[in-house]
């Protein structure tokens, strides 16, 4: 079998947590902040886990998990 190539963009933007599962960062959190209200940027911050229904998509695009 060939070997599959992993697709940049996903690559950087998911990571793997200790037990497998997928993490993404928060979007919106780039420019225009001001508009923004305290409570979302506050609740932004950091990573959160990938939604169940993602999962599968996106590890088709990174097949060396």
């Amino acid at each position: 079998m060939p070997k599959l190539k992993t697709k940049s963009a996903v690559k950087k933007r998911f990571g793997v947590t200790g037990t497998g599962k997928l993490k993404r960062n928060f979007a919106y959190k780039r420019h225009c902040l001001f508009c923004k209200t305290q409570k979302m940027k506050r609740q932004a911050r950091g990573t959160t886990l990938v939604a169940a229904s993602d999962v599968q998509i996106i590890k088709q695009f990174l097949p060396y998990l």
